[in-house]
């Protein structure tokens, strides 16, 4: 007896192998993992964008021109005083954990005050459209029927007409000079790699496939670049731009349908360098690609300005290209000192800005020709100010970087674009 417990306990652990439990242990582990990550990938991942755009009537408020000048003080005001009163109807209702945010897009006279268009964005599961669309109609009609709110409906439109989400993207990337925040938390010839979507108006004019020039969008379908960029290849069926931070691969590319060289301009002379170039299918704007602010002709830029130019232009006179964006901050330099007999003699003319240091080193190169010169204003809204055009050398002791005036063409551009 003695001698056959071992036997019959060893028949036993035989018919037990550990080997099938952890099978059947890790089939139930797996299955339960699976379920739980099909769980959490649809009240998580499964949430998709939707956006609406609403029309409210704000009968307190007088209509005032400036309500459509981008970036004025009283539109931005105004803009700040819609969000948040919508962000306190959602965010106090059954939505609150659906509801993004929302942007007052537009602003429009009417005969009893003035009409906002503004975007809503809400976050729900696929399965949800129709009623997270239902109950959000609800809170609006139930709020702006109450008299607690100053916004009130617009009868001619429905409240919620759905939007696509390329669509809503155009529309709240349509604000010009959204770029790069600054000050920046860091420091072209000598210059730095730029971060995706700190330049999105930033596009380069190419030949072949091969990059030429860079050129500054201003609206869907229009860009602003230097006239000498053309002295060579002038039929707009040869160019193409290219968006992106990246030469290859370009985030997006267009065809070009005209070009538009100042008058006045001659190649064999620094004046009147400058062109617009009308692509053949606007752009969609996007967190990427989107339009830099044009100054009015009375914007004025002191001296010691810190400005960026940014291109793709060479790294050092005869240097290679890079593929990638760069940027390098410059400063303004006053006419007068760079009309001076050992910089450049009073070849600076009154449509040109200067920019650099006559220290040298930090300066545009070939290449970053047609790009653009930019100043950040309040509130991190970023105007061109210069075109890229001439200079000797690059990053020369004396020799700064010189750009065509914007403020000085403001008209011919409005007389050309529209714009």
């Amino acid at each position: 007896m003695h001698h056959r417990l071992p036997g019959i306990l060893s028949g036993r652990r035989s018919s037990l192998k550990p080997w099938p439990i952890a099978i059947i242990i890790t089939t139930v582990v797996l299955a339960l993992a699976i379920i739980i990550c099909l769980l959490v990938y649809f009240l998580a991942y499964d949430q998709k964008s939707q956006y609406y755009q609403a029309s409210f009537r704000i009968t307190n408020i007088e209509y005032n021109p400036d309500f459509s000048v981008e970036h004025s003080k009283l539109r931005t005001n105004l803009k700040n005083k819609i969000i948040n009163e919508i962000d306190k109807i959602f965010q106090t209702s059954s939505l609150k954990h659906h509801y993004i945010n929302s942007h007052a897009v537009n602003f429009r006279p009417s005969n009893d005050g003035l009409k906002a268009d503004v975007l809503l964005k809400f976050q729900f599961t696929s399965n949800n459209v129709d009623t997270i669309k239902r109950q959000a109609d609800d809170i609006l009609q139930r709020k702006l029927k109450s008299n607690e709110s100053f916004l009130k409906k617009d009868p001619s439109l429905p409240y919620l007409r759905e939007i696509n989400e390329a669509q809503a993207e155009h529309i709240l990337n349509s604000c010009c000079g959204l770029g790069k925040e600054y000050p920046p938390m860091e420091r072209i010839a000598d210059g730095q790699v730029a971060n995706k979507a700190d330049w999105p108006w930033q596009a380069s004019l190419q030949v072949d496939g091969i990059h030429f020039c860079g050129a500054s969008l201003i609206s869907e379908e229009w860009l602003l670049t230097a006239a000498h960029c053309f002295d060579t290849y002038k039929n707009p069926k040869l160019w193409m731009a290219s968006f992106g931070t990246t030469l290859s691969p370009p985030l997006m590319r267009r065809q070009v349908q005209s070009i538009i060289v100042h008058e006045n301009y001659a190649a064999h002379k620094h004046d009147d360098d400058i062109a617009v170039v009308k692509l053949s299918t606007p752009v969609l704007f996007s967190e990427d690609v989107h339009r830099v602010c044009l100054p009015n002709a009375t914007f004025e830029v002191l001296p010691k300005s810190k400005v960026f130019v940014t291109g793709w232009g060479a790294l050092k006179a005869n240097g290679p290209f890079p593929n990638t964006l760069r940027q390098v901050q410059v400063e303004i330099i006053s006419n007068d000192v760079c009309n001076q007999v050992n910089v450049y003699g009073g070849a600076v003319s009154s449509g040109m800005i200067c920019a650099g240091f006559l220290t040298g080193k930090l300066d545009a190169c070939e290449g970053d020709s047609g790009g653009p010169l930019v100043i950040a204003q309040e509130r991190n809204i970023w105007y061109l100010i210069g075109i890229v055009s001439w200079g000797i050398g690059c990053g020369k002791e004396n020799k700064p970087g010189l750009y065509t005036r914007v403020t000085h063409y403001r008209d011919w551009i409005k007389s050309k674009t529209n714009i």
